[in-house]
């Protein structure tokens, strides 16, 4: 067998075994040290690839997928600092918890450390960052190394969905010449000739539950106390909703929903979810009254700072922590026992055995109360100029059923937090909050559009133009996506900050304004292009966009202190009609 051939056979052993166990779809960025994998993809017919120049811009493009799909995603890119390039992706899919496979090309053991070119060292490159790493073996001709290319393929599948999902990195070292032979006979057949739909290496994995003296010593616990409070910080699980508002409807408990929590919409029961405790907890006062006897948090924890306050002022009372699997998300630092089940399961089987707890309705009555006036202030008014806050109140009016939003971080997410109310619409929303950086955002989003459902990606200007080139996809592939730019002009999450009392040197290091015309830059990637000055407007925008084929940019132009003014003013009376009715 030459080299052509044992290149051939090799790579396509892998490339088919990783489809066989699951992949549906691969992001490529052109190099020549990867042509092996990246033609080898192409030509398979099972798979859909999708080329992506740059390759920061690929990887998050690829963790769109990944989270809009809820499955593994391919990752190939040539060797040197290409490679590299994948990191701050890889970073946010560690700590958000999206399972990647990072397929990197690398130049053969004697081309390493003797100065050629496009190499560096690509051993473990991401650290701890990839939940497992793996070294290929050169390509060989024999049976045994096709099994060991399919068995490592199947492996890379099952570990970045493994327990919590993360990234997995697999590096190949190709000799030249990198051109594989595609008419040879049988090139997807499995070593042994046999033909299967499955992978070679199957696994049948179960969730976490715990056993019955276990959720009754944990019932016996909470028995103790009448005032406990629900928590649901992010998390995607669709099954989630309904398991964990019917258990809050028995104890009778307040559920404080973080808006990625995917508890604020749906069909289900949503008389307890409380989305509105970041206005009002934001109150030291009110706080304190709201002592709670326990709190039971699911999945990460919430967006929300007034939350994080309320946390820790409150760390002598007991916490828990649900989690799927091990790991260790309490930034507070209080005592807290965790549980580690699967959440649903956890949820049904605290119900079966819920005749032990004394419930307390006064104390869900308080919740509801205050949740009931800040809602009628997040919704009273119409301003003549449109603000930040009214961007997000709009488009939860308008945006379609069963469709994706995907939120940018900083005063996005946060604007989401306080004005996405509960509704009975079907919606995901989505957002990098692993390590709630702004890169790749634009990327993102275009990811998640190649599924199929509506997408609108809201963002602030900062995030736009730190990821233009994620355009490039969508202009490339003709995906259907809204964006909605909220342009402020700078950072505006700063001017909430105590830095924005720092007038000498706030502008050029925090508020970093760049007055910058981004309409020539969306019709430069093929897009559609409106600004909206009213709520109104906006809405009639929003649904014109969902109706239009491809790219299209909203762009809602703020004022920075003007929308810190209008927020406090809100907070602020919010919280003097809470405490003028106690």
């Amino acid at each position: 067998m030459n080299h052509t051939e044992t290149l051939s056979r090799y790579t396509a052993n892998f490339v088919d075994e990783l489809i066989k166990s699951g992949v549906t779809d691969v992001v490529i960025s052109p190099g020549s040290r990867s042509t092996p994998l990246a033609l080898t993809f192409t030509e398979h017919p099972r798979v859909k690839e999708w080329v992506i120049i740059d390759e920061r811009s690929a990887a998050f493009f690829a963790m769109g997928i990944a989270k809009q799909k809820n499955l593994p995603v391919a990752l190939v890119c040539t060797s040197g600092t290409a490679a590299a390039n994948y990191f701050p992706a890889i970073v946010e899919a560690h700590y958000s918890r999206v399972p990647l496979i990072v397929l990197t090309a690398d130049r053969p053991h004697e081309l390493r450390d003797v100065g050629a070119p496009q190499a560096i060292e690509q051993i473990k490159l991401y650290g701890d960052y990839a939940k497992w790493f793996h070294e290929m073996a050169l390509p060989e001709g024999s049976p045994e190394m096709f099994h060991y290319a399919r068995n490592k393929a199947a492996r890379a599948v099952y570990m970045a969905q493994e327990g919590n999902p993360g990234p997995v990195h697999l590096n190949f070292p190709f000799r030249e010449p990198l051109n594989p032979d595609f008419s040879l006979e049988n090139l997807w057949e499995s070593p042994t000739g046999q033909q299967r739909t499955q992978s070679v290496n199957p696994v049948l994995d179960g969730k976490k539950r715990l056993a019955k003296q276990q959720v009754q010593e944990l019932v016996d616990k909470l028995g103790t106390g009448q005032k406990g409070v629900i928590v649901c910080g992010p998390q995607t699980d669709p099954e989630f909703a309904s398991a964990v508002t019917e258990l809050a409807s028995i104890w009778g408990l307040p559920v404080l929903a973080d808006p990625l929590s995917q508890v604020r919409t749906g069909s289900h029961h949503k008389d307890q979810v409380i989305e509105s405790y970041d206005a009002f907890l934001r109150n030291e006062s009110i706080r304190a009254k709201l002592k709670p006897d326990y709190i039971i948090r699911f999945g990460a924890m919430p967006v929300s700072k007034a939350y994080l306050y309320y946390v820790k002022e409150h760390k002598d009372q007991e916490q828990y922590l649900v989690e799927n699997y091990t790991g260790y998300r309490e930034p507070t630092g209080n005592v807290t026992e965790f549980i580690f089940a699967d959440p649903v399961m956890l949820c049904e089987d605290l119900v079966a055995e819920s005749a032990a707890i004394d419930v307390d309705t006064g104390w869900l009555n308080i919740w509801q109360e205050m949740n009931s006036i800040s809602k009628k202030h997040l919704l009273s008014g119409v301003e003549t100029a449109i603000t930040e806050g009214e961007v997000v109140r709009g488009l939860c009016d308008v945006i379609p059923e069963d469709s994706t939003l995907y939120v940018g971080n900083s005063m996005a997410i946060r604007d989401v937090d306080s004005f996405l109310l509960t509704t009975h619409k079907h919606m995901s929303i989505l957002a990098n909050r692993g390590a709630n950086g702004i890169d790749g955002m634009v990327s993102s989003g275009v990811g998640a559009a190649t599924a199929g459902k509506p997408v609108t990606l809201l963002l602030g200007d900062l995030s736009f133009f730190h990821d233009m080139n994620g355009l490039l996809a969508a202009k490339h592939y003709k995906l259907n996506i809204t964006i909605l730019l909220v342009n402020n002009n700078g950072g505006g999450i700063f001017s909430f900050l105590s830095q924005s009392s720092d007038k000498r040197h706030f502008e050029a290091l925090f508020g970093t304004p760049m007055d910058i015309e981004f309409e020539k830059a969306i019709t430069m990637y093929g897009g559609e292009y409106a600004q909206a000055t009213t709520e109104d407007q906006l809405k009639e925008l929003l649904y014109i966009s969902y109706q239009h084929v491809g790219l299209s940019v909203i762009e809602v132009k703020t004022d920075r202190s003007e929308n810190v003014e209008w927020h406090r003013a809100i907070w602020n009376a919010i919280e003097k009609e809470i405490q003028e009715g106690d």
